[in-house]
């Protein structure tokens, strides 16, 4: 099996841990969880410089879920690498559980900001990234976005502080589905051409399919060889993996009921095979 094949069904085994997270806690968000799947498999397992048994390593890459609601995702790419016992996914929102909604940097080892708020992500990536050069340190920054949290004004002033400091060591990753809470971004509030905005504020501008993992291996090396701090939009489906679940607001972050997720887990099983 190649490289390619390896991270791709890695990508589908962590759509499965999705379901099965969210199915058992009766609550949570699947379909921005599932769209970034790729995404998240990509910089873990082969972008990011990172020790899951020293997450406080000092040299270590940082990560910035702005788009706090998919956690499932990014607690399973966390238990995958080893930065928590797998045990503690099937306690995802529950009471006390260090698996909360959204990600909390105080009770789970690998989180590096608490989020959840949105818009805040890009500005939180700024100044770890100005940290790290105002140090001259060799730490990378990722901060993955939602696209319907770029409505918020704060991700632009961000950016141009960003642009200004010509920080090479961040990466900001734009989850591209085109779907929201309550319906798509172009019901809810039309951003234009989204691609010409970012470029205005941040030149480095990549795109390319996110569920493609050969195009994001290639896309983040370009944005890394960079000069400046680069924007990746990944073009996403919302549910990808599971037919029912695909472009629908509705999944945003709706409950899965038994017969749902037996269809939804028989289908990212097939996609195994």
């Amino acid at each position: 099996m190649s490289k390619i094949e390896i991270l791709q069904r890695k990508a589908q085994e962590l759509r499965i841990t999705i379901i099965n997270m969210i199915h058992k806690a009766g609550s949570g968000h699947s379909g921005g969880s599932l769209s970034s799947s790729e995404i998240l498999t990509v910089l873990y397992e082969d972008v990011m410089n990172i020790r899951p048994n020293e997450p406080l390593w000092e040299d270590r890459d940082r990560f910035v879920l702005s788009k706090g609601h998919g956690a499932p995702a990014l607690y399973a790419i966390l238990a995958q690498k080893g930065f928590f016992n797998s045990d503690n996914l099937n306690t995802l929102r529950q009471l006390d559980s260090c698996l909360q909604g959204h990600p909390c940097m105080f009770k789970l080892p690998g989180i590096e900001m608490s989020t959840g708020s949105l818009g805040m992500g890009i500005s939180v990536g700024v100044g770890m990234a100005l940290a790290a050069q105002l140090h001259k340190r060799n730490n990378r920054v990722f901060v993955l976005c939602g696209d319907g949290e770029l409505q918020e004004g704060q991700n632009w002033e961000a950016m141009i502080s960003a642009a200004k400091w010509k920080l090479d060591n961040l990466v900001i990753i734009i989850d591209r589905n085109h779907v929201q809470l309550d319906g798509t971004e172009e019901q809810v509030m039309p951003m234009g051409d989204l691609n010409a905005k970012l470029k205005s504020f941040i030149p480095n501008l990549f795109t390319c399919d996110g569920h493609d993992v050969k195009a994001l291996l290639d896309t983040f090396q370009r944005a890394l060889n960079s000069k400046g701090p680069s924007v990746i939009v990944a073009e996403t489906v919302k549910g990808k993996g599971v037919s029912f679940m695909e472009g629908q607001s509705a999944w945003h972050g709706k409950t899965i009921s038994k017969e749902e997720y037996i269809l939804a887990i028989k289908e990212l099983e097939e996609g195994l095979k």
